[in-house]
């Protein structure tokens, strides 16, 4: 239910997106975009997510708890960088590349007993978390439509992800890790309401059918929606927010990562 509500919500945003632009276009010839004429583009910028994680590691026939990174080991919310860089080759054509380096660190006292890869932490004990998801992601964008102030792409791209977390206590130490490239299929719609203002929305995801492997599951799905403002066809500020829904579960390890924030950044094209 919930990625269906998110579906139609993406769908009017798309929608209007696309109405703006094609209303727009009622009033004559608009000048070309500020900002498009390029063959490279790199951005630099800050993301503040508010991460909701949950992860859960069995071991030896012993059942993990479902452990919430954030009530139960004291992770918060903190700013990551974010790179990213698109290769124009053609008007319509585009590979893009991007990288997240995410990573939580703190200590806490447990308010209740967990067990996690077959160890049982006891309530009352102090626990050092160290948590990384390094994301990279590589694609490549077809413009099915382009027109001077709008145009709507079909996105094809592949993201590798390597998620490791690390409990650590007097005690015992205990790290799980879990690295898979993840497919995933979007699209992308952009219009310019003025002739350096550019709003975008993107959506991309991937779900692993039901029944082909008991033992792993997969679910992903970004959305990126963001405003561009170009000062110049050569430099740009883009502010925006990123929804990033993860699910997954490969052997006996488990976690439903939810990253949803703002950000903003600097663009250089050439």
């Amino acid at each position: 239910m919930r990625t269906r509500t998110w579906f139609v919500r993406c769908l009017v945003i798309a929608v209007s997106l696309l109405s703006a632009a094609s209303a727009q276009a009622q009033f004559g010839a608009p000048q070309p975009a500020v900002g498009e004429v390029y063959r490279v583009e790199l951005y630099g910028g800050l993301w503040n997510p508010t991460p909701e994680i949950t992860i859960s590691s069995a071991q030896l026939g012993i059942a993990g708890s479902d452990i919430d990174v954030v009530a139960d080991l004291g992770i918060l919310q903190k700013r990551f960088p974010e790179f990213r860089a698109v290769l124009r080759p053609a008007r319509k054509h585009k590979f893009r590349i991007q990288y997240v380096p995410i990573g939580y660190d703190s200590d806490a006292l447990l308010d209740r007993s967990i067990v996690f890869n077959g160890i049982r932490y006891d309530i009352g004990i102090p626990v050092t978390t160290t948590a990384r998801w390094d994301t990279w992601r590589f694609g490549y964008e077809y413009d099915f439509v382009y027109r001077e102030r709008w145009f709507a792409g079909l996105i094809l791209e592949a993201k590798y992800t390597n998620v490791e977390v690390t409990l650590d206590s007097p005690f015992a130490s205990e790290f799980i890790r879990a690295r898979a490239p993840v497919p995933a299929v979007g699209g992308i719609v952009r219009a310019y309401p003025a002739e350096n203002w550019g709003l975008t929305f993107e959506l991309t995801g991937f779900k692993l059918p039901e029944g082909i492997d008991e033992n792993h599951r997969g679910e992903y799905i970004d959305i990126d929606i963001y405003t561009t403002l170009n000062f110049t066809d050569n430099v740009g500020f883009q502010f925006g927010y990123r929804s990033v829904n993860l699910i997954y579960q490969v052997s006996q390890d488990a976690g439903d990562v939810k990253l949803r924030g703002f950000y903003y950044g600097g663009l250089v094209r050439f």
